[in-house]
């Protein structure tokens, strides 16, 4: 898996190159930015000790700019050197989304892929790892993690294809109908695989200019490998969306969800509810961005089935031309379909950057983990309060328009 990523990323870096425009290389034009980080870090506080880290890190944004076949790419990773303490969180981290859309004259399909591999369930940032300078707070395009009971040393690799189909009936009806798939695998052996396959169709009405109403049956079925256990979820979720200005909007919806399994002595038949809920704010200088999920989940990687409820949220505010604050908190309720006990986990960042010069830039940040739990996790399930403490220094140019 880090193999593929370094190929996709060197080939991203062949196709920019001056090169790239001459005979036999294909043309690329729209916009790319990237960043390179080098961080400390101090972690203490948490089940495994106290230790102290180097990071070096990259972000990649690219986007092709082309109304009929958008294409984006997001990149966010890097190493850690530990310094002091235990190595658990030395090696590499990657993530990387990619996404490319077709757009007809009433339709549009939108294919992505969203893969990582991290030491530990990701938190703050785009890479999941916190302390090592990504900015964070306001809107993002990493999805969830379903990584939602948080570890300290297991390494996982998750991989999520989607696909998605829009339609335009008429002037003020959508058809959307689509799917994906995920694969959660851990190498070392000390979490539960799970593979997750979900499909959605549904219609939504637009009211007015400001007013949207939905209707989404959705199902969704997990397995997991070396296992003959299997869940399964349907359910029907009822929006409404409002646009209260240009800047801020709110989206709600609910619904029944039943849940089923291959075994009913381990997870009997149920019917409860799904909810969904967003608040949006854009303004300026200011991003804000505050959801709130319930539904029924594969298991977060430790589980067979779970009910999960989750809070999150993200700010961002230009200070100025040259300071940058970001904030973003989490708090995730996982409760086990098979026994009765709950995890409650919750973290919350801070992170300040300031620019130097043309190019580059020092941040520091602050980081609290914490999660405790009614039942028995395994060693690498964190079981206390975890601080981490960082600060670096970024050299970013400025974004460059690629011409062909």
């Amino acid at each position: 898996m880090t193999s593929l990523l370094i190929a996709i990323c060197a080939g991203m870096h062949a196709q920019v190159v001056p090169a790239a425009n001459g005979p036999g290389w294909p043309s690329i034009s729209g916009n790319l930015h990237y960043s390179l980080r080098y961080s400390q870090t101090a972690e203490f506080g948490s089940n495994l000790g106290d230790w102290q880290t180097s990071t070096a890190a990259a972000s990649v944004d690219y986007t092709n700019g082309k109304e009929r076949l958008p294409f984006s790419l997001t990149y966010g990773g890097g190493y850690t050197w530990t310094l002091a303490g235990p190595s658990d969180t030395t090696g590499l981290f990657q993530h990387l989304l990619l996404s490319q859309g077709i757009v007809g004259r009433k339709w549009n399909l939108l294919f992505s892929d969203d893969v990582s591999y991290r030491p530990a369930a990701p938190t703050t940032g785009f890479s999941g790892v916190p302390g090592s300078g990504d900015p964070i707070g306001g809107s993002g395009p990493a999805s969830p993690s379903s990584q939602t009971i948080l570890t300290v040393n297991a390494h996982v690799v998750d991989n999520v294809a989607n696909g998605e189909f829009r339609d335009s009936l008429d002037h003020a009806t959508t058809f959307s109908a689509g799917g994906n798939s995920e694969l959660l695998r851990y190498p070392d052996g000390n979490g539960l695989d799970t593979t997750t396959s979900t499909a959605h169709a549904g219609l939504s009405r637009r009211l007015d200019a400001r007013n949207f109403l939905s209707g989404t049956y959705r199902y969704s079925r997990s397995s997991y490998p070396g296992s003959t256990f299997s869940l399964a979820t349907q359910s029907g979720l009822f929006g409404f969306t409002h646009d209260w200005t240009a800047k801020i909007s709110t989206d709600v919806s609910a619904g029944p969800q039943w849940t089923g399994s291959s075994d009913k002595a381990t997870v009997p038949a149920s019917l409860g509810v799904t909810a969904n809920a967003a608040l949006h704010y854009q303004f300026r200088a200011v991003t804000a961005d505050f959801n709130y999920s319930r539904s029924v989940n594969g298991g977060a990687g430790y589980l067979y089935g779970a009910q999960l409820d989750s809070f999150g949220g993200g700010f961002s505010r230009t200070v100025g031309r040259n300071l940058t604050v970001g904030l973003e908190a989490s708090y995730r309720r996982t409760a086990g379909l098979e026994s009765n006990g709950v995890t409650h986990a919750e973290y919350g960042g801070a992170q300040a950057s300031r620019r130097m010069g043309r190019y580059f830039s020092a941040f520091a940040n602050y980081t609290a983990i914490d999660q405790s739990s009614s039942s028995a996790l395994p060693a690498t399930a964190l079981s206390q309060l975890m601080h981490v403490v960082g600060f670096g220094v970024e050299y970013s140019p400025r974004a460059t328009q690629l011409k062909r």
